[in-house]
């Protein structure tokens, strides 16, 4: 971009008054434009630095979600796999618990039987021997 540089008017002995009263007001406009666009330059470069700054800024957040992304992914598969796993044992569990209460029942019903036979054998003992000793 071309520099705009203050315009230098100054009074020639050549001008009348009034040209270098015009002169003088021209010359302090154009250093006020010169001024603001310079003020509006150094505002552009501080938002360019802002628009950079925050450019650096998101890079660096999309590649943190990227790799908290990856993260949780793997943690949701490993979850998964986990939880199957205690399913698994869940079931199992229930399976040799269900299993093992009949089996108690099972004992249960033989010790009674068992008892019963053996009351039953003794009494017949007894009756063949008519002895009333146990």
């Amino acid at each position: 971009a071309p520099q705009i540089l203050p315009l230098d008017l100054g009074g020639s002995p050549s001008n009348s008054g009034a040209m270098a009263s015009q002169g003088a007001s021209l010359q302090n406009y154009n250093n006020e434009l010169v001024k603001c666009i310079e003020d509006l330059k150094e505002k552009r470069e501080e938002v360019n630095r802002q628009i950079l700054k925050d450019e650096e800024e998101k890079q660096k957040i999309q590649n943190d979600l990227r790799i908290l992304t990856e993260r949780l992914s793997r943690i949701n598969d490993s979850l998964a796999r986990k939880v199957a796993s205690r399913n698994e044992y869940d079931k199992t569990i229930m399976e040799t618990e269900a299993a093992y209460m009949k089996i108690l029942e099972s004992s249960q019903t033989l010790l009674h039987v068992l008892k019963r036979e053996s009351v039953s054998l003794t009494k017949k003992k007894q009756s063949s021997t008519g002895t009333t000793e146990p």
